[in-house]
């Protein structure tokens, strides 16, 4: 254990006291957020995805740590384990290396080799291997022929000799390793058509790229396209370059068993060794692009998820269609469902009339001050309709939103528990508006996969890319906070310590006993326990609560020490419900934070955390971000001229750049060369999903529906 936090200090750069309390905290049965929230000095302050990633490599290093013993113990089984290679699998930094290691000695499926050595040859083999100046093949060969066992000639000694030896030298971790950094050097990726028809992957149709090189959507498009029987694909290695290393390591000399060594070596690698490493090589790059996909699809998704919510006003959702028309329903400031029904605006001039007179006249009797439009099938239409219809609705906006994963959620049986009543169409509807009213109390809802942001996500290893989602939401929900009486179940489910269960429960406990007025209530609902209770607390949120604290991120073992700083600096916690705590920060500064924390017995970003969650207590973190962009008027494809510079909002970051809504139903695209001017890897050093931006129209393609624009030159 103490080598695996050596290990991960030395690997995170983090000293070494502060991993080995961070994994100290993760024995404990302690959650991420908990960790990054309320135990910062124990671990200097890492952020929840600093915390993440040292977990992970944890859990690789113990698999690291278990598999080399299950080695060693396989390989000592058979008498055959050395000092040598025991030290050999103990100093393996990968899983590949210790695999390599333990090739020799696996059970491996019948091969030519294992014929061979049971007709008696491996002796042989060896001796071949030796490579005596003065040994002639042919009469080492002669004393092994042996009818019965099948070795009839001194040729089929031979050949048995030679399967031995190429099986030998596609065993040998030390040749394998150094085929292995040689193809990550030199070796190319090469594809070529095998239709002659258009597709997406032509692109890929003559191809050829350093394996060094190729980049991680380029891999996943290649892989698709191959799985679809639309490309071939080959990794391209200069097979004298191959040969003459493996040569240097096993040929001795130039005599005649040399010479054979030499052809035993050219058949192991072309038969054995090469298309292995290909097949691990292109497993590699692979499971290298999905977790750049995974890497990537997460830093989309929590910015999606902390999208500034458009709190407290009657909102209207409108979920677009043709044949079945334009769901709609207005919901409260709350996410109350106050009023549904269909109208048909693409259905002709009058249906369109009748549809704005409808919806005009809901707007009037709730009063409807946003709306939120899916940007699905119809969307376009649905959007003219709507910029047309407020113009005489003065005070009146849209936004278009995301619906991404609504008809999923729309047929779940959350949705059916939540709207028993509603048909499934109209769900979608209110789970548009209410994705305009609070992003993330809806998006948890929805599998983490259907929400729509990245690349490839149904290419990915599925239980990896559950895991990261996943701990993304956990952790947005966990920043924002909960608040206990109004979130669903869902929601409260993605609370540190809680489970799917301890939500329920808690939905239950307050349906049954009315609103929760206290934090420790908590401790009254069935199966959460003292430590579900430490985890989640902090993060639940109690407005009803005659104890202010109860109403900020201030965890319940902290309150003592949080009264006490406001005793300090001639405070009261009347004062902090009334908000006249407008100088405890610089009352703090002035009095020296470290002398502070230090009379609380607290640490010092503890007492940084408190001090900001008491001057606003019931805060939200996303009010902080700028607001989201709505609009009045509608811009069509064809109005864009290049030159002309739009507001946008960033939706999707990919590896090649940055897809923006400017208003027209199609997303444009800035290359991840017009980003910026300076040089970057990728577009996310820059912008995030939700970024409010200046672009300028560089192209327009309105057949293939293609809008090209720069950040870059914007004002140039």
């Amino acid at each position: 254990m103490t080598d695996i936090i050596a290990a991960l200090a030395q690997e995170l750069n983090q000293p070494k006291n502060y991993v080995e309390n961070v994994v100290q905290l993760l024995d404990e049965g302690n959650t991420i957020p908990f960790i990054a929230r309320y135990r910062k000095e124990l671990h200097g302050s890492m952020d929840d995805t600093a915390l993440r990633n040292l977990a992970d490599r944890l859990s690789y290093l113990r698999n690291l740590a278990e598999r080399k013993e299950e080695v060693k113990n396989a390989i000592a089984a058979q008498e055959k384990l050395t000092e040598e290679l025991s030290a050999a699998i103990d100093s393996a930094k990968t899983l590949a290396e210790v695999e390599d290691l333990y090739r020799p000695y696996k059970q491996k499926r019948r091969t030519r080799a294992t014929v061979a050595k049971e007709k008696g040859l491996e002796p042989l083999a060896l001796a071949i291997l030796e490579q005596k100046k003065d040994d002639d093949p042919a009469a080492l060969a002669a004393g092994y022929i042996d009818p019965e066992k099948g070795v009839e000639t001194v040729e089929d000694a031979l050949a048995g000799a030679n399967d031995i030896i190429a099986e030998n030298i596609s065993d040998d971790a030390a040749i394998r390793k150094e085929l292995r950094e040689l193809i990550g050097r030199k070796a190319t990726l090469r594809t070529a058509a095998t239709k002659e028809e258009d597709s997406v992957y032509r692109l890929y149709y003559d191809f050829e790229q350093p394996v060094a090189k190729l980049a991680g959507h380029q891999i996943l498009a290649i892989n698709r396209g191959e799985k679809e029987g639309f490309l071939k694909v080959a990794v391209v290695l200069d097979r004298e370059w191959a040969l003459g290393l493996i040569w240097n390591r096993i040929v001795k000399g130039s005599g005649p068993c040399a010479a054979l060594v030499r052809a035993a070596a050219e058949d192991g690698y072309d038969r054995l060794l090469f298309p292995s490493l290909e097949r691990e090589t292109r497993s590699d790059l692979t499971d290298a692009a999905a977790e750049g996909a995974i890497y990537n699809f997460a830093l989309n998704l929590k910015p999606l998820l902390m999208q500034p919510p458009v709190k407290g006003h009657v909102t209207m959702g409108l979920d677009p269609g043709y044949a079945h028309g334009c769901k709609v329903a207005v919901i409260d400031g709350t996410g109350k469902v106050l009023d549904t029904t269909v109208v048909y605006p693409t259905q002709g001039e009058r249906r369109k009339q009748e549809a704005i007179t409808r919806l005009t006249a809901m707007i009037r009797r709730h009063g409807v001050t946003h709306i939120a439009i899916g940007n699905g099938t119809a969307s376009r239409e649905t959007e003219q309709m709507t910029a047309e219809m407020i113009h005489n609705l003065p005070g009146v906006s849209y936004m278009i939103v995301s619906e991404a994963g609504a008809s999923v959620y729309s047929a779940s049986k959350l949705a059916a528990e939540e709207f028993p009543d509603y048909d499934v169409n109209l769900r979608s509807a209110v789970s548009i508006a209410r994705r305009m009213q609070d992003p993330l109390a809806e998006l948890v809802k929805i599998d983490p996969k259907a929400i729509g942001v990245g690349q490839y996500q149904h290419d990915m290893p599925q239980k990896r890319l559950d895991e990261t989602l996943g701990g993304v939401v956990e952790d947005c929900v966990n920043a924002v906070g909960v608040d206990v009486n109004t979130a669903s179940a869902s929601l409260l489910g993605r609370v540190s310590g809680l489970t799917a269960t301890t939500a329920k429960n808690i939905v239950k406990y307050r349906e049954d006993n009315g609103a929760f007025t206290g934090r420790k209530q908590l401790l009254k609902v069935p199966k959460l326990g003292p430590k579900a209770f430490e985890q989640c607390a902090g993060f639940l949120r109690v407005p009803e609560s005659a104890a202010i604290l109860d109403n900020t991120g201030v965890h319940p073992e902290s309150y003592e020490a949080a009264e006490k700083l406001l005793t300090l600096c001639g405070y009261t916690l009347t004062d902090v419900a009334a908000g006249d705590i407008g100088l405890l920060a610089s009352k703090v500064k002035l009095l020296g934070r470290e002398k502070v924390a230090e009379k609380l017995g607290i640490g010092v970003p503890t007492l940084d955390d408190m001090v900001k969650e008491l001057m606003k207590p019931g805060r939200d973190v996303r009010d902080e971000l700028p607001p989201p962009v709505l609009r009045t008027d509608v811009l069509d494809m064809k109005d864009l001229k290049p030159g002309m510079v739009l507001t946008g909002t960033v939706r999707n970051v990919v590896d090649f750049g940055v897809f923006v809504d400017i208003g027209v139903h199609q997303d444009g695209l800035v290359h991840i060369s017009q980003v910026c001017d300076r040089f970057i890897k990728h577009p996310s050093q820059v912008v995030s999903v939700g970024d409010i931006v200046k672009v300028i129209v560089l192209d327009v393609d309105e057949k293939k529906h293609r809008i090209s624009l720069s950040m870059k030159q914007v004002g140039k």
